[in-house]
């Protein structure tokens, strides 16, 4: 059976695939299979892979909310857009998690130009920068042009010295994070010039997708029992994370939900927060 790909390119329906997907949401191995054989069941020749995702997250929230919500984490991140202001927000709580400080937005003088910096962090004295490139549709990369640009733009803020986090700092490191992928081309460069990648499936351990489900840093846009407009809110008062919500009913009641539907909430964030 032939599907049709978000690119456009036709594939194979593979039912393996899907099936891990459905497992790694945190759907047991008989839902797994029960949905998988709804799914088979109503595919055709020439279906889109973007109807099947559409069917089985509907079908996932039928079981559990938090489910869906996992299996949902892609198109969440495509939410944070379009102009990436809330990406980077959620780039800089992950950095957090593993125990950095982080500035965002920051302005410095370099060599030969003025650079706007998305992110800073330290750790243990340690000081990077970090690139953010937002991409709205998730069949786009970035190209080695990128790695190119932004090691320019490192190279010219690396030999001074600043006021960052305190006096007399430099910037010793370089990461560029997207929500899409990274091309072989952009992979290489970076690797040659030491530069830190970080893309929805790079590197192999420890990717935008494994740091979510095993660290529960989920971003409130996955979260199935809101609104995009509630979500929207959230955002706005600086809610980026899922776990900010655990037992937090202040920003839920500020943005309008009504007390049923807090427990309701609230269940959904439970759950997400059991890592596994």
């Amino acid at each position: 059976m032939k599907i049709v790909k978000h690119s456009g390119a036709v594939v194979n329906f593979n039912p393996e695939k899907l099936t891990e997907s459905l497992l790694k949401s945190g759907a047991d191995a008989f839902t797994a299979e029960s949905i998988m054989k709804e799914i088979t069941n109503g595919i055709y020749e020439g279906i889109s892979t973007k109807n099947i995702y559409r069917k089985a997250f509907s079908l996932l929230k039928k079981h559990t909310n938090s489910h869906a919500a996992r299996y949902n984490l892609r198109a969440a991140i495509e939410m944070l857009g379009p102009e990436g202001f809330y990406f980077e927000k959620y780039i800089a709580r992950l950095f957090e998690a593993e125990r950095y400080e982080t500035k965002t937005n920051i302005i410095l003088q370099g060599n030969c130009v003025m650079h706007e910096v998305d992110i800073l962090i330290k750790k243990n004295n340690v000081i990077s920068m970090v690139e953010c490139k937002f991409h709205g549709g998730r069949e786009a990369a970035s190209d080695v042009k990128v790695p190119l640009y932004v090691f320019s733009r490192f190279n010219d803020l690396r030999t001074n010295e600043y006021t960052l986090f305190s006096n007399k700092e430099r910037i010793a490191n370089c990461w560029i994070v997207t929500n899409t992928r990274f091309t072989a081309d952009a992979i290489a460069f970076a690797e040659c010039s030491g530069i830190n990648l970080l893309s929805w499936d790079y590197p192999e351990k420890r990717n935008l997708k494994s740091k979510n489900n095993h660290d529960c840093l989920y971003p409130v846009t996955c979260l199935t029992t809101l609104t995009k407009a509630e979500k929207e809110k959230l955002l706005l008062l600086d809610v980026i994370l899922v776990r900010e919500l655990l037992d937090n009913r202040l920003d839920l009641k500020e943005i309008g939900i009504s007390s049923n539907r807090i427990k309701n909430v609230l269940k959904e964030v439970s759950e997400l927060c059991k890592c596994y």
